[in-house]
C-alpha cells in the first residue's frame, strides 16, 4: 500500500474517531444509562439529556406526577416572563391631611428588618412625628394556598401585600425570658403575646391572615424601626386605604432585583418568597389586586403559548400543593428554558439543582456541568412512599464525563 493511501486510510479513522468520541457537545456522552432502570419505580420518573436537548436515556417521563419543589423553576420562569429580571418590589409610604403614616404594600417577599431599619432612617429628614400608623394591605386579596397548614413551620407562612421577615419570628429563652434569636429583630410585645401561647423554648412562630394579623405586625415592626430612628410616633396601628388627598413622601425600590429574588427563592426554597412571586406575576398580568387565581391563569398562558406545554396542572406557585402535576418530559422543557439562568440554582461541586420535597414524594432537577463546560439535564420525580433521589443521583454524577 503506498504511503498516500495509507495516510488517507489514517485521516479517516482519525475523522470516524474525532465523530464518535469528541464530536460535538451534545456528543460527549459516549456511556449507557440503562442500569438506572432498576431505580425507578411504577410512579416515580427519569429523564437525563445531553447539552443539546437530545435524550440520553427516560423511563416513565410522560407520566405527570407531583414535582414537589421543583415547581419553583416553573415560577421563576414565569416571573422572568411577566416581570423581566430587573423588576424590584416598592413600598410606598404617605402622609394623611390628618398627620398620619400611610405604608402601602406591593407584595414585597424581602421586607426584612435590615431593610425596614433602611427605611426609617431614609424617612428620617422627611418626618419628625406621625399619629397613626394607617396599614394599607389591598394590593392583593386574601391568599389562600393548597397545600398550607396552620402548622409553625415556615413553609406554611402565609402571604399578603404588606408583610415582614416572611411573617414569621424566631425566638429562644434565655435567662428565663423570650428574647428573638435573631440580633436584627426586636422582641415586640405583639410577637410575644402569640409566642407564649406556644409555650416552645426556641423555634419560630407564623403569624396568620386572621384579623389581619401579618399586615399589623408588619404595622408593629415598622413602628419600633421609625422610633429608633428618631421620629415620633403619637397614635396607634390600625388597617386603612391610601387616598387622593394623601401625600407620598417615600416610594422605597427594593435594593433587590427579581434576580436576586429568585437566587433567593431557589436557594432557600421559600414557599413564601415563591407565591409572592407567583402572586405579582398574576398583577402583572391581569392587573391588581392579586389573587391566586390570576397567578394560576398567568402561568397557564406562559406554559401553553410560550413553552408550548399541554396538560400541566398548577394549583400555586411552590410546589407544596399535591394537585401541582407535571412530568419529567415537560420539567425538561422547562430547564430548557431555564438554562441560561441556571447560575441562580444552587449549586455543589458540578452540578446546579433544584429538590422537592412532601410525604411521599423526592424530586430533583438541574444540571450537570460536562468537561468541556456544557450542562447535562437530568429530572428525578421520585412519587414512591420511602425512596429518595440519592443513589439515582450518585450513579448520574459518576457516569456522567
Amino acid at each position: 500500500m503506498s504511503d498516500c493511501l495509507k495516510n488517507k486510510y489514517a485521516m479517516a479513522w482519525l475523522l470516524l474517531f474525532c465523530l464518535l468520541h469528541t464530536g460535538t457537545p451534545g456528543n460527549l456522552f459516549g456511556g449507557n444509562l440503562d442500569h438506572l432502570g432498576s431505580l425507578i419505580g411504577r410512579r416515580d420518573a427519569l429523564l437525563v439529556a445531553d447539552q443539546e436537548g437530545n435524550v440520553l436515556f427516560s423511563k416513565n417521563a410522560g407520566m405527570r406526577l407531583i414535582p414537589a419543589s421543583t415547581l419553583k423553576i416553573l415560577t421563576a420562569l414565569g416571573a422572568l416572563h411577566h416581570l423581566g429580571s430587573d423588576f424590584r418590589f416598592v413600598t410606598e409610604f404617605y402622609m394623611d391631611p390628618a398627620s398620619n403614616l400611610k405604608i402601602k404594600g406591593y407584595g414585597d417577599p424581602l421586607l426584612i428588618s435590615e431593610v425596614m431599619a433602611d427605611i426609617a432612617g431614609t424617612l428620617r429628614p422627611r418626618m419628625d412625628a406621625f399619629d397613626d400608623i394607617i396599614l394599607d394591605n389591598s394590593h392583593f386579596e386574601p391568599i389562600l394556598i393548597p397545600g398550607v397548614t396552620t402548622s409553625l413551620n415556615p413553609y406554611d407562612a402565609p402571604n399578603g401585600a404588606l408583610c415582614v421577615n416572611f411573617n414569621t419570628v424566631y425566638f429562644k429563652r434565655k435567662k428565663g425570658k423570650y428574647v428573638s434569636a435573631e440580633p436584627q429583630t426586636p422582641m415586640l410585645p405583639f410577637a410575644l403575646k402569640k409566642i407564649r401561647r406556644f409555650g416552645l423554648r426556641r423555634g419560630r412562630v407564623i403569624f396568620s391572615q386572621e384579623q389581619d394579623e401579618i399586615t399589623l405586625y408588619a404595622g408593629h415592626l415598622f413602628r419600633h424601626f421609625l422610633e429608633n430612628a428618631g421620629i415620633q410616633a403619637n397614635g396607634g396601628i390600625r388597617m386603612g386605604a391610601v387616598r387622593e388627598e394623601d401625600t407620598l413622601i417615600f416610594r422605597h425600590v427594593s435594593r433587590f432585583s427579581m434576580a436576586d429574588v429568585i437566587s433567593k427563592l431557589l436557594e432557600h426554597s421559600n414557599n413564601f418568597i415563591a407565591n409572592q412571586v407567583f402572586v405579582t406575576s398574576g398583577i402583572k398580568a391581569h392587573d391588581p389586586p392579586g389573587t391566586l387565581e390570576k397567578g394560576i391563569q398567568a402561568a397557564s398562558a406562559y406554559i401553553r403559548n410560550v413553552l408550548n406545554l399541554k396538560d400541566v396542572s398548577i394549583a400555586e406557585g411552590s410546589g407544596i400543593s399535591r394537585e401541582n402535576r407535571i412530568s419529567a418530559s415537560q420539567m425538561h422543557q422547562l430547564l430548557e428554558a431555564f438554562a441560561p439562568y441556571h447560575h441562580l440554582m444552587r449549586h455543589e461541586g458540578r452540578e446546579f439543582f433544584k429538590t422537592g420535597s412532601l410525604t411521599g414524594v423526592k424530586t430533583r432537577a438541574g444540571y450537570v456541568e460536562s468537561e468541556n463546560g456544557g450542562l447535562y439535564r437530568f429530572v428525578v420525580f421520585i412519587n414512591t412512599r420511602g425512596k429518595t433521589t440519592n443513589s439515582i443521583m450518585e450513579r448520574l454524577l459518576r457516569r456522567l464525563p
